[in-house]
């Protein structure tokens, strides 16, 4: 199939209904086959779409499994920093009030949360963590 085709939303979509009958692991492999061999054209946004929710087998080519993936393990790792954040104040004696608490963890920059973090552990207030008011205050 040629990405360029005016054919090419129909017959992607005959594509993606007979890749779904496949067993999962192999539905999703040749997904990705697919929307890596159609590069950057407007059929791969349709491929996109078509598989919203079929995991990455082909690193590095900025796929939708890809994309989500890295932002699910980002969104993951700045979980994990406010946890750590919100427990060494708290160790420490140092109360957090909900307003501080919802600002660390909506907060999903890691260079933010980690500055962060490492105030916590020195803070004499919660909201000494936000001392610096240049940083982000970025909860995207």
């Amino acid at each position: 199939m040629h990405s360029q085709s005016k054919r090419a939303a129909s017959i992607l979509e005959a594509v993606a209904r007979g890749l779904v009958s496949l067993e999962p692991d192999m539905t999703k492999y040749w997904f990705e086959v697919v929307e890596v061999g159609l590069e950057s054209t407007p059929a791969r946004d349709n491929w996109r779409k078509l598989m919203q929710n079929v995991v990455t087998h082909f690193p590095g080519h900025g796929t939708l499994f890809e994309e989500k993936y890295l932002e699910g393990k980002s969104e993951g790792k700045a979980e994990g920093k406010a946890e750590d954040i919100l427990r060494a104040l708290t160790v420490r004696g140092v109360p957090v009030s909900d307003d501080v608490r919802q600002r660390v963890t909506a907060c999903l920059d890691l260079d933010t949360l980690t500055a962060w973090f490492d105030r916590s552990l020195t803070a004499s207030r919660a909201e000494d963590l936000f001392a610096d008011a240049t940083e982000g205050t970025t909860a995207s």
